[in-house]
C-alpha cells in the first residue's frame, strides 16, 4: 500500500486534491499546501492569491519552481423558479462527463450537496442520445423546493467541483484535480527537501493560481520574484491506455518516471542539466517534444521581464480534466528528487544566455 511506503506524504496529496479549489477560488487548496509547507519555509500570499514559499533567501540568484493550485469547476450563473442551478465551466470540461456528477458547491456558509441531473435514457429521443450535451442545457439540483428556497443556500458566482473520493488503485492514486495539484505536491516537496540542504541560491514555490483560465498566478508571481532560472511543475498526457495516438502525442507512460519537456519554450541548457541531473542520480525519466508553447506555468515564467531560463517538468496523467484523474505516486516522487538535485547543483556562477 502507498500509505505504508509514503506515509503522510500521500495524505497530503489526498487532502490537496480532496479541496475544493476552482480557478479564482483556490483558498481552501492554498491552506493545506501553505500549512504543510510552513512547517520548513515561510509562505506568504499576493494580491492574486499565489501562495510563495522562499529557502535559502538572500541570494543573488534566484530558481522560481511552481505548480498551479486550481482545478476546473463550474460556476452557478442562473437559478431558475424551480430551484435549479444552470452553471458555466470553470476551465476545460467536456460536457460528456458532466450528467450524473454529484457536486460539492462551495458557499459563504459552507457545502452544499448537489447532483448534475438529466433526462433519463428512457424519455430520450434517438436523436437525443446520439448528440453530446450542451452545457448550458444541464443543471444541479441541490433539493430546493423553487428559487426562492435555493436562494437561501446557495448565491450567483458560488462554485461547484465534482464530489468524488481519492483513490489508491494498484499503488496508483486516482482522484479529481491531480491536475495540477500533484504539481504544487511536488513544489511543497522540493521545498522540503531543499531547506536541509546547503544550496547556493534562494529558491522561491510557488502554488500559482488560475492556470486553467490563462496561467495568470505565473505570471504575477514570477514577475514579483524576477528569477534567473523557472521549473514550471505541471501534468501531461500519458498515452498508455486505449484510444491515444501516440504519433500525435507522443510516448509517456505512468510509472516510468518524471517528463522533461523540450522545445521553444524551454532553455535548451535547462533541458540539458535537467537530463544530465537524471541520468547521473539514476532517475528515471521521460522526454516530451513540445514545438510550441506549452500551455502550462513554463509559458509566462519564460517571458518574464527580459526572460528566464525556463523548464518543465511534468507529471505522466491518465484522463486528464475528469473526476477520475489516475498518477503514479512514484512518478510524483522521482519528480521531487530530479528537480531537488538539479537546484541544489546550481552553483549561482552559471551564464543561462544561450550565445
Amino acid at each position: 500500500m502507498l500509505i505504508e511506503e509514503f506515509g503522510e506524504k500521500v495524505k497530503f496529496l489526498e487532502d490537496l486534491c480532496s479541496a475544493v479549489g476552482p480557478s479564482g477560488y483556490e483558498e481552501e487548496a492554498v491552506s493545506v499546501w501553505k500549512d504543510y509547507v510552513s512547517r520548513f519555509a515561510d509562505v506568504k500570499g499576493d494580491v492574486h492569491g499565489n501562495a510563495i514559499a522562499c529557502v535559502n533567501p538572500g541570494h543573488d540568484v534566484k530558481v522560481l519552481i511552481t505548480g498551479h493550485i486550481d482545478e476546473i469547476g463550474f460556476m452557478i450563473r442562473y437559478v431558475d423558479e424551480n430551484g435549479f442551478l444552470y452553471f458555466s465551466p470553470i476551465g476545460g470540461i467536456d460536457p460528456n462527463l458532466v450528467p450524473g456528477q454529484r457536486v460539492k458547491i462551495k458557499t459563504a456558509n459552507g457545502f452544499v450537496k448537489g447532483v448534475i441531473g438529466k433526462k433519463p435514457i428512457h424519455l430520450m429521443e434517438r436523436e437525443e442520445l446520439q448528440k453530446c450535451p450542451k452545457i448550458d442545457t444541464l443543471f444541479i439540483d441541490i433539493g430546493a423546493e423553487n428559487r426562492e428556497s435555493a436562494l437561501k443556500m446557495v448565491e450567483i458566482g458560488d462554485v461547484a467541483v465534482p464530489w468524488v473520493e481519492f483513490w489508491e488503485v494498484n499503488d496508483r492514486v486516482v482522484s479529481k484535480a491531480l491536475d495540477d495539484r500533484s504539481g504544487a505536491y511536488v513544489v511543497a516537496r522540493v521545498l522540503e527537501v531543499l531547506s536541509e540542504r546547503d544550496l547556493n541560491v534562494s529558491v522561491y514555490g510557488v502554488a500559482t493560481v488560475q492556470e486553467e483560465i490563462g496561467l495568470r498566478g505565473a505570471k504575477t508571481s514570477a514577475f514579483g520574484i524576477d528569477p534567473q532560472v523557472g521549473i514550471a511543475v505541471d501534468v501531461t498526457f500519458a498515452t498508455d491506455y486505449p484510444g491515444v495516438e501516440k504519433k500525435k502525442v507522443g510516448e509517456i507512460t505512468l510509472g516510468k518516471g518524471p517528463v522533461i519537456a523540450r522545445g521553444p519554450n524551454i532553455s535548451p541548457i535547462v533541458f540539458k542539466r535537467l537530463k544530465e541531473v537524471a541520468e547521473l542520480q539514476e532517475i528515471p525519466y521521460q522526454v516530451e517534444g513540445i514545438p510550441r508553447a506549452t500551455g502550462t506555468d513554463a509559458n509566462p515564467i519564460q517571458l518574464t521581464r527580459a526572460g528566464v531560463a525556463t523548464g518543465l517538468v511534468s507529471i505522466p496523467l491518465r484522463y486528464m480534466h475528469t473526476p477520475v484523474e489516475m498518477a503514479d505516486f512514484r512518478d510524483l516522487e522521482n519528480c521531487v528528487r530530479l528537480i531537488a538535485d538539479f537546484v541544489s547543483a546550481i552553483s549561482g556562477e552559471e551564464d543561462w544566455t544561450l550565445w
